[in-house]
């Protein structure tokens, strides 16, 4: 029974050491708490996934060297349902039983609740959330991996006013998430010169069918619908919309990807005009292309920023613990960071990461997508705003 749960354990690490020679005796886990199984279950996945591959390329390379020794990364998922409760519960788990030195994250919810012990139990929150607050709280074992969501509202705003017209429904999700954005977003559109004409939120994590709550902001006559959730009940929407007539754009929360929206919603043609985060496939940064290629040689469906941000951030991870010399120490592995991405190859780093601030913020250059013509087009935020 012993040796059972023994191969069991290993076969559930994603295959870590398939294709390697022997494996290093030594193991470091890293855990994984998010939604795989209801409505977001596929972007739990995709973030999962991103850690899944990138543990498997640097035990390909020999593992995570430190003190001489080499450590295998084995990561350890629980599905938390998208329920912070839940991955407050799951995070006990992963450090008590498992002794992760880090644990992953994709959702904001997920995140406040390990912070509210993180650092005492000691153990990194490696939070996949663009909400500004995570690492505005002075928590020192924290580390948000992509842009803040704030930063999108005013271009994606201007892009939609100028493509659409001035008047949005918002028919986004009702996690924790969703509302932070429309907290933020509404009092933005309106000082733009815009009108809220309708506010009917739905619950993209438990429901398929969203005719009724579509048919109700449409019923405003809006230019455009705020929408978003993860991608999946996202492109639902979207295709619900068109099917009941919507001729105008959307603003998709960056949690949806244009891609993967499309691909459930009809193809590109239906999230014309609309506005989001670009892209992976479309990305013109050479570590992005590289990553796409890796990923498309194993999977069938679209490569997401959330594969290749947690791919990425579990790269440095990696490197820190090499560059602080310990595989279980947070607060070193944590202060290592800065030198680690510094020592990250290009391959490694779909989005050119450069910097990590004082409070865990990672730093990028922040690249926006329309849909025009049925083609993604990108533009810099920065160009965006100077016109």
């Amino acid at each position: 029974m012993k040796l059972k749960k023994t191969f069991v354990r290993l076969a559930t690490a994603s295959a870590l050491v398939m294709g390697m020679g022997a494996a290093n005796a030594a193991e470091v886990n890293i855990g994984f708490t998010g939604p795989l199984s209801g409505g977001a279950a596929l972007y739990g996945e995709n973030t999962l996934e991103g850690l899944r591959m990138a543990a498997e390329e640097i035990n390909a390379a020999g593992g995570v060297k430190v003190g001489g020794e080499s450590y295998d990364v084995n990561i350890v998922s629980l599905d938390d349902k998208y329920s912070p409760s839940q991955a407050a519960v799951n995070g006990k788990r992963l450090v008590q039983q498992y002794k992760t030195p880090a644990v992953f994250t994709p959702h904001s919810g997920g995140t406040f609740a390990l912070q509210a012990f993180n650092q005492r139990d000691g153990f990194i929150v490696m939070s996949y959330t663009s909400i500004p607050s995570v690492t505005e709280k002075g928590n020192k074992l924290t580390v948000k991996i992509p842009p803040s969501f704030t930063d999108y509202i005013e271009p994606f705003s201007k892009m939609a006013m100028e493509t659409s017209g001035k008047k949005v429904a918002v028919a986004n999700a009702t996690h924790d998430y969703a509302k932070y954005w429309t907290k933020a977003f509404v009092p933005k559109w309106e000082a733009m010169g815009g009108e809220v004409v309708a506010d009917n939120p739905m619950d993209y994590n438990k429901s398929a069918d969203f005719y009724t709550g579509v048919s109700k902001v449409l019923a405003a006559k809006p230019d455009v619908l705020f929408i978003g959730g993860a991608s999946e009940p996202t492109g639902l929407v979207v295709r619900q919309a068109r099917e009941l007539g919507f001729k105008g754009s959307f603003i998709l929360m960056d949690q949806a990807k244009i891609d993967e929206v499309a691909k459930v919603a009809g193809g590109l043609q239906a999230v014309e005009g609309s506005v989001g985060v670009t892209p992976l496939s479309s990305s013109a940064i050479e570590g992005a292309r590289k990553f796409v290629e890796k990923y498309q040689q194993n999977h069938k469906n679209v490569a997401t920023s959330e594969t290749a941000y947690n791919y990425f951030a579990m790269h440095m991870l990696a490197q820190a613990m090499q560059e602080a010399g310990s595989v279980d120490d947070p607060a070193k592995i944590r202060a290592a960071m800065p030198a680690a991405l510094k020592k990250i190859p290009a391959e490694y780093n779909p989005y050119d990461v450069n910097g990590i601030s004082e409070n865990g913020a990672l730093e990028t250059d922040v690249q926006l997508a329309q849909v025009i013509d049925g083609k993604v087009v990108l533009r810099r935020l920065s160009d965006v705003l100077s016109q």
